[in-house]
């Protein structure tokens, strides 16, 4: 399964992809920003997950699963944030996101959020 890390943070997406290499993900995309999700998205219809930040410049992660959505796309989204906040929760649900996973988390954090979407598309 191919999976699209979104995250302005060089650090946090080398986190995300020690933690999916070790869950036996290999074919791993990047974006450092919403704009170049929605476009990566868009020429990649086999991206199997997407785990979105929502504050990076140029586009958040709130406004490309917007896009995302508006283009189709039925890819299983998780937006990893800080934005904890119940009606952030709710925001992003509403906008069309999947799952929510707020910052800062562990490794074993990711890998029980990630663990039913990975199954899906695995199986």
């Amino acid at each position: 399964m191919k999976v699209l890390i979104v995250d302005d943070s060089q650090i946090m997406r080398k986190i995300i992809t020690g933690v999916l290499k070790k869950l036996k993900v290999n074919d791993i995309l990047e974006a450092v920003n919403g704009q170049e999700a929605v476009t990566k998205v868009s020429e990649n219809d086999d991206i199997g997950l997407v785990l979105m930040d929502w504050n990076m410049p140029m586009m958040n992660g709130l406004d490309a699963v917007k896009q995302i959505r508006a283009g189709g796309s039925k890819v299983p989204i998780v937006m990893c944030t800080t934005e904890a906040e119940k009606e952030r929760v709710l925001e992003a649900v509403k906008a069309g996101s999947n799952d929510y996973l707020v910052k800062p988390f562990n490794p074993k954090d990711i890998q029980n959020k990630l663990g039913k979407f990975l199954a899906a598309c695995t199986s």
